[in-house]
């Protein structure tokens, strides 16, 4: 690799691991397992300005000089790095007092993860440890600062997190998440480094954490904003916030004016004739509001137990892995397996997410599944939510980046959110070319899970620009969706929590498909659908303008 660009690409690595340890530990790196992220206003600042320098440094170099992949990698962390400086100008930092990416809500999701394979790592953890009250205060003085501003968190996202942190602190204590982690195999020291990690979460961890979750209390909600002024354009600030969220998410210019329209166009008027196609056979009725109403209502379509729901993904799971070689060149060599999402943070999260797998094959990657409520859980769903979340979904992506070897390592995991989520949905939809639907009610379940998504564009937008409530937010899903209410309730909250997120699912997978009809209307019979899947998923995660740089590239070639 030139030069420049290799110490460029090493060096933004290091940095952000350096800067981001917890995360460097679910990678498998060591260097860092001493260290909690650094939350406050000063180090922000700091790695505002080293961000910056990576960025103009890259841009300095002459794209000439550089092989095509070369070009890629320069375009990647001129694009990585620009986004990063705009987010944190936003300031939205200050406002993640949410259950999803607020620091507590981070660490809680990834601290299952967390492997130490080495007596030195699993002492260094114990330095981590005695560092996290520090973090979660520093996290405090960000929520106060935000409200100082006049910026409070929505109440909602803070009665989420109040009943994610009092589930961690109902949690036995003998079986807590930071004293579960792995820790070296055969190790003479292991019974005592335990012994230490149960007295560190006894005495530091949980006290801590019991302080932090009565500042929510006491603090952020009886200031937060009400159920109907929750969407970020009702703080100071806040257009300009979200457009940033806009653009973080999705690398496209599209307003947010443009992005609502285009979900209701999709919805009224594509997946309307879909829905009314698939359900004259399945309910013998094409009008689309009693589809609906069916998929919604009928408690038959409906799980009837957690162990259900586990047998129904492992067979999903299984069914998916034995059709993949035949739409993929390139496969990923670590597994993907299954397992339940902690019951303490179920009631609060969606149906499933996906883990990737660790960079060293200590760990798997891991399709987790939400148990709770199963009677509230869709069976119909259930398919296309295990292809986007495993395979040919965010397994097969996020596994085969992780192994790239010709690209620099912070290109396999520093990602746009509209390629990974719009990958994902694009999986779901590719799952119905592959004929792993097992039946057309599973089809109208792939239907659902995409009508769901354009209505994100709708929801989003009108939260966060549109001045929408709580309540209409929820109401229109309901109205539009297959969606239960109550699982309405929850997504609308992940919208609020995380502004623009949203939008990367519906919108990166339009981009997906139109780049396949682009390439598909110039290449005619030459087209060829793994070398497609192979160009857009071994570049690892770009944006979408350097996707279709690759595609034109790709189909160049043939010429």
């Amino acid at each position: 690799m030139h030069p420049e660009l290799d110490r460029l690409a090493t060096e933004l690595w290091d940095f952000g691991m350096e800067t981001s340890p917890s995360s460097a530990t679910l990678l498998g790196d060591h260097r860092f397992d001493h260290l909690i992220e650094d939350l406050s206003e000063e180090q922000e600042s700091i790695q505002r300005e080293r961000i910056l320098e990576f960025a103009e440094a890259a841009e300095e170099i002459d794209p000439e000089a550089l092989s095509h992949s070369e070009q890629v990698t320069r375009a990647v962390l001129i694009g990585e790095c620009r986004k990063n400086v705009a987010v944190i100008d936003s300031e939205i930092a200050e406002m993640h007092s949410d259950q999803l990416v607020s620091p507590h809500a981070t660490m809680l999701h990834i601290v299952p993860q967390w492997m130490f394979p080495e007596p030195e790592y699993a002492e260094a953890y114990l330095e981590r440890l005695r560092a996290i009250p520090g973090a979660l205060d520093q996290a405090l003085e960000r929520y106060r600062s935000a409200i100082d501003k006049n910026r409070p968190p929505a109440r909602i996202t803070v009665v989420r997190s109040l009943s994610m942190l009092d589930g961690y602190l109902a949690s036995p204590p003998e079986t807590d998440m930071f004293a579960e982690v792995g820790g070296p195999e055969d190790w003479d020291g292991e019974e005592a480094w335990r012994h230490r990690l149960a007295e560190i979460v006894r005495d530091t961890i949980r006290p801590s954490l019991q302080r932090y979750r009565d500042a929510f209390e006491s603090e952020l909600l009886p200031v937060a904003r009400p159920d109907d002024r929750c969407g970020l354009s009702w703080v100071p600030g806040g257009t300009e916030i979200y457009e940033t969220a806009v653009a973080e998410h999705t690398g496209l210019e599209l307003s947010p004016d443009e992005i609502h329209e285009i979900g209701i166009d999709d919805i009224n008027v594509k997946l309307a004739s879909e829905y009314a196609e698939i359900g004259a056979h399945v309910f013998d009725t094409g009008d689309v509001a009693s589809i609906l109403d069916h998929l919604r209502d009928d408690a038959e379509l409906r799980f009837s137990s957690p162990d259900e729901i586990m047998s129904m993904a492992a067979d999903i799971l299984e069914r998916a892995k034995a059709a993949m070689g035949d739409w993929f060149g390139v496969l990923p060599k670590a597994d993907c397996l299954i397992a339940p999402i902690p019951d303490f943070m179920a009631r609060d999260l969606p149906a499933a997410h996906y883990m990737p797998p660790a960079p060293d094959g200590s760990r798997p990657g891991t399709f987790y599944v939400n148990l709770a409520d199963p009677r509230e859980k869709m069976k119909y769903q259930a398919e296309a939510i295990g292809f986007h979340e495993a395979i040919p979904g965010h397994h097969l992506q996020l596994a085969i980046a992780g192994e790239l070897e010709h690209i620099p390592t912070f290109q396999r995991y520093m990602g746009a959110t509209a390629f990974l989520e719009g990958w994902g949905l694009y999986a779901e939809r590719l799952a119905d070319e592959m004929g792993l639907y097992s039946d057309d009610l599973q089809r109208l379940g792939m239907l659902s899970t995409d009508s769901w998504r354009a209505a994100r564009l709708v929801v989003d937008t009108g939260i966060h620009a549109k001045g929408w409530s709580r309540d209409q937010a929820i109401g229109f899903l309901v109205d539009n969706t297959a969606v239960a209410r109550s699982e309405a309730e929850v997504e609308v909250d992940r919208y609020i929590g995380w502004p623009g997120q949203a939008l990367a699912y519906r919108l990166g997978q339009r981009e997906i498909l139109r780049l396949r009809a682009k390439a598909q209307a110039a290449l005619g019979d030459r087209f060829d659908l793994k070398g497609f899947h192979d160009t857009v998923l071994t570049s690892g995660p770009v944006t979408m303008s350097i996707l279709e740089w690759l595609i034109d590239e790709w189909v160049a070639g043939f010429a």
